[in-house]
């Protein structure tokens, strides 16, 4: 698959996937041995399976409100987006705002990931 193509289908999945809690859905986006790592100082994510275990525990205290995903920028198998979170922390307004950097396999799935992000009070 080409990697514009993968890229957009990974920003458009986790958009919607993300919005609803759509775990699967997410986790079709990534190799079965994938590596994701989420901030620098965090350990690793290594295989399908604890991917899965990091992103239900991300969504578990969360209410999101609206997910927004840019276009991704590509150069050869790896593409960069950014994305913005707006949901709710105990009835507060909170935005988490970042970009992922996804390396793509031949068959367009992601098989390494790598998110920096900081959240912010407000901007709903």
């Amino acid at each position: 698959m080409e990697t514009r193509k993968a890229a957009r289908r990974f920003a458009d999945t986790w958009r919607s996937g993300w919005a609803g809690h759509d775990v699967e859905a997410i986790l079709a986006l990534y190799a079965e041995d994938a590596v994701h790592r989420s901030m620098p100082f965090r350990p690793e994510h290594r295989g399908r399976a604890a991917i899965g275990e990091y992103v239900r525990w991300s969504f578990a205290e969360e209410t999101v409100v609206r997910v927004d995903f840019g276009t991704p920028m590509v150069d050869g198998d790896t593409a960069v987006a950014e994305f913005r979170v707006h949901s709710l922390e105990n009835g507060e307004p909170i935005t988490l705002a970042g970009c992922v950097i996804a390396r793509f396999d031949a068959n367009g799935l992601a098989v390494e990931t790598r998110d920096y992000w900081h959240t912010a009070p407000g901007h709903l």
